[in-house]
């Protein structure tokens, strides 16, 4: 089952039968425990609808924050550690990655999030930006992992890089994170195997492309999702981006007119154009 936020409601798609849910107040609508059997009780007794043409997905959130986890894959360990040889903060990384606790930080507010189709952007004071393609979490208000999108952490390298304290000016700001194209809400976990494809176009080429699994995920989901909600209340949920598994080499970066298309299997696709603060 998939639903999806439109400006006027919301889509469900349902054992390949849509229902379209006019006026739904979306923060209501997903908020819930149980909200696989819930949305199946909702739509049981609605008149299958046509698949709009073009329905103008929004992204999946209403007022719920955007979180993420950090260093949660070997691969972006070793490139934080490359990107901070020169501050002294390599070893944080590396330390981080193998203790009981993750990092965890915050991503987004709802203002910040790029939906399907709308621009991302890159600093007007950074050279070194990329995409983070990774498994985001829906989380329920008491907790409970409920759907699954696609998220796009930005993130300005060379910030973070110069300084491990600069993490939040690397990776927050306007229009930095990509979210949709809408929520999964599947019947239980999603197996290891599930692929995360990642490729960037810039005028008409593919200039880079990378794929990662679950598989390679050091810490389950639930784990994620229970540190976050120690000593944490989210009354309308909360988003977690799972970390990434694929970092571009260090010589590229990021451009305004590049367009970034993340795959995750199950979910769909988001696209999504890059744009430069000027």
């Amino acid at each position: 089952m998939k639903i999806f936020k439109t400006a006027t409601g919301a889509i469900v798609e349902h054992r390949g039968l849509t229902f379209v849910l006019e006026g739904a107040d979306w923060d209501t609508l997903v908020n819930r425990r149980g909200l696989r059997s819930a949305l199946g009780a909702q739509v049981a007794g609605l008149t299958v609808s046509p698949p709009p043409i073009d329905p103008g997905l929004l992204a999946p959130i209403g007022r719920a924050e955007v979180w993420a986890a950090g260093v949660t894959y070997f691969k972006s360990r070793d490139a934080r550690i490359e990107e901070s040889q020169d501050a002294g903060g390599g070893d944080f990384y590396s330390r981080v990655y193998d203790a009981p606790r993750p990092e965890l930080f915050f991503k987004a507010t709802p203002s910040r999030v790029a939906g399907p189709g709308k621009p991302v952007r890159i600093r007007r004071d950074s050279k070194w930006n990329v995409p983070e393609p990774e498994l985001a979490l829906w989380i329920s208000s008491e907790g409970t992992i409920e759907g699954f999108t696609i998220g796009n952490d930005m993130s300005s390298r060379d910030i973070e890089g110069e300084n491990p304290l600069y993490l939040p000016q690397a990776k927050v700001y306007d229009a930095c994170c990509g979210l949709g194209p809408g929520l999964l809400v599947a019947e239980g976990p999603l197996p290891p195997e599930t692929a995360i494809k990642v490729e960037i176009a810039r005028q008409g080429n593919i200039v880079f492309h990378g794929d990662t699994s679950l598989a390679r995920l050091k810490r389950t989901p639930e784990e994620l999702a229970d540190w976050l909600f120690r000593d944490q209340v989210f009354p309308d949920g909360c988003f977690l981006l799972t970390g990434t598994g694929i970092v571009p080499e260090a010589g590229f970066t990021l451009e305004g007119g590049d367009e970034v298309r993340i795959e995750i299997d199950g979910i769909g696709r988001l696209v999504n154009p890059v744009v430069q603060a000027v």
